[in-house]
């Protein structure tokens, strides 16, 4: 059986056993498939409209643009763009990645991706906001402080590594 075929027969035991458990009633099944519907939901509402941006995104970004400020020429500036692209990126890691994928192959270096990956769940503006409002300024602030310094030594790390072994993506994990 191949992997479609497979992934739907999966799919569909999992939507036979959700229905049973909702018509007998069964409290763990009907928590799952109302977590499943809310999960899915969400899912429908966000990743279209950035789908929708990372096309327009691949389009219209300049290969030079993005080689001249995420690429190995650009110097610790890279760093900054990085993270500043992350923190506007709505959609957490389900978006990053397809945005790092479209920066890979517009000639953003590793680092420039470790970094842009790392800090897209770290930095996000509405989630640092939240955080500071519930557990203050200073907290927020710490955390931040203490979380980039890191991000940027391990992403110049694996950028040093995967340069040194002259690593490459495989065209099928690239799209």
């Amino acid at each position: 059986m191949d992997k479609n075929k497979q992934s739907y027969l999966l799919f569909g035991v999992f939507s036979a056993m959700i229905g049973i458990s909702f018509l007998t009633d069964f409290s763990l099944g009907v928590r799952i498939g109302e977590n499943f519907w809310i999960f899915a939901w969400d899912m429908l509402r966000i990743l279209p409209p950035a789908f929708l941006l990372i096309g327009i995104f691949e389009v219209w970004a300049n290969r030079k643009t993005i080689e001249a400020n995420f690429g190995s020429v650009s110097g610790p500036k890279r760093y900054i763009y990085a993270i500043l692209l992350a923190a506007t990126t709505v959609g957490g890691t389900f978006v990053a990645f397809p945005v790092a994928n479209s920066l890979y192959h517009k000639g953003a270096d590793y680092n420039s991706i470790f970094t842009y990956v790392t800090a897209a769940s770290l930095v996000m503006i509405p989630m640092s906001i939240m955080e500071a409002s519930i557990l203050g300024i200073g907290f927020t602030a710490l955390r931040l402080g203490i979380s980039l310094p890191l991000v940027i030594i391990s992403s110049a790390l694996l950028g040093i590594y995967f340069k040194n072994r002259s690593y490459v993506l495989p065209k099928e994990a690239t799209g």
